[in-house]
C-alpha cells in the first residue's frame, strides 16, 4: 500500500492547490491548530499554513511528507507546518485541534475510515470542528469506475457520535466543476460533513 501511494505521489506536482471545500467552510474561521488527514501533495496545508494556522499534516507516503516538509520550509511556512508519517489504519497523529479535515480519504486498500474519522472527532478542542468531504460520483478518470459512495448522513451515522458532545453542522451533496490529470472536465458531486464538538 505504501509502495503505491509513494508511486502515486513520485512525480512532483507545480504548487498543489487547496480543496475548494476546504476553503469555501473555512475561510471565515479564526486560525487555531489543524489535522490534515490524508495530506497527499499538501495544499490543503499550505492554504490553512499561510493564513496563520498551525497545521500537523498526516499522510501514508514517505514522499509526499517529505516533500510536504520541503516545500513548507521554502515557502518559510516551516514553523507553522509539522508533516508526520501514518499508516492511519495503525497509527493517528496526537494532540488537539481546532480543525481536522478529510477530504477524499478513499483508497483501494482496507481502511478502518469509521474508526479513523471517530478518532478525528475525539481529537477535537471544545468547539473545533471536523470537515468530511467525500466524492459523491464517479468521475471518467477515476480508478473505481463501479465506486460507490456513502451518503454524508451515512458517514455521520457511521460514526456513532454522541450527540450530546458532537453536532452534524452540515451534510451536503454539492456539485463542482472538476479537471482530471490529463485535463479533462465534468461535473462531479462532493459530499460535505461538518461536525462540531462542543463548547
Amino acid at each position: 500500500m505504501t509502495t503505491f501511494w509513494d508511486n502515486h505521489y513520485a512525480t512532483p506536482r507545480a504548487d498543489p492547490r487547496a480543496n475548494v471545500r476546504l476553503t469555501e467552510v473555512v475561510a471565515d474561521l479564526e486560525p487555531g491548530t489543524a489535522l490534515d488527514l490524508g495530506s497527499g501533495a499538501g495544499g490543503d496545508t499550505l492554504w490553512l499554513a499561510r493564513r496563520g494556522w498551525r497545521v500537523t499534516a498526516a499522510d501514508i507516503s514517505g514522499v509526499a511528507i517529505a516533500r510536504l516538509a520541503e516545500v513548507s520550509r521554502e515557502l518559510g511556512l516551516g514553523d507553522r507546518a509539522t508533516a508526520e508519517r501514518h499508516d492511519l489504519a495503525s497509527t493517528f497523529p496526537a494532540g488537539r485541534f481546532d480543525l481536522v479535515s478529510a477530504h477524499y480519504l478513499h483508497t483501494p486498500f482496507a481502511l478502518p475510515r469509521a474508526r479513523v474519522l471517530r478518532q478525528a472527532a475525539h481529537a477535537l478542542s471544545p468547539g473545533g470542528r471536523l470537515l468530511v468531504v467525500d466524492h459523491g460520483s464517479v468521475v471518467p478518470w477515476s480508478w473505481d469506475q463501479d465506486a460507490r459512495f456513502a451518503s454524508a448522513e451515512e458517514v455521520a451515522r457511521s460514526l456513532e457520535l454522541d450527540p450530546g458532545e458532537w453536532t452534524v453542522e452540515r451534510a451536503d451533496a454539492l456539485s463542482r466543476r472538476a479537471t482530471g490529470p490529463g485535463g479533462q472536465v465534468a461535473d462531479v458531486v462532493d459530499h460535505l460533513l461538518l461536525i462540531r464538538r462542543a463548547q
